[in-house]
């Protein structure tokens, strides 16, 4: 009998950092309505993620996963990368 995991929040951003060893910084951006104003404001989070094969590079396109504690400040992990960034 196989238990199933609940539903794990997930974001997509951008990576910002991959300075670090197996851990990239993703900055994820995100539209919010003014409760009073009704007008859209932008808000961005960065967020550490767990890069295992440190396959991310600056500007790639990313879907994170949130996971258990990896570090003081590592709570997510990279699920895949969605797009590539466009090196010249």
């Amino acid at each position: 009998m196989s238990q199933e995991r609940g539903s794990r929040r997930t974001r997509i951003g951008v990576v910002v950092s991959d300075k670090m060893d197996k851990t990239v910084v993703v900055r994820v951006d995100d539209l919010v309505k003014h409760s009073i104003y009704k007008k859209f404001i932008k808000r961005k989070v960065s967020c550490k993620a767990h890069d295992e094969l440190n396959s991310c590079a600056l500007g790639d396109k990313v879907l994170i996963v949130e996971t258990r504690p990896l570090s003081k400040d590592k709570r997510w992990r990279v699920r895949q990368i969605l797009e590539k960034a466009v090196t010249a």
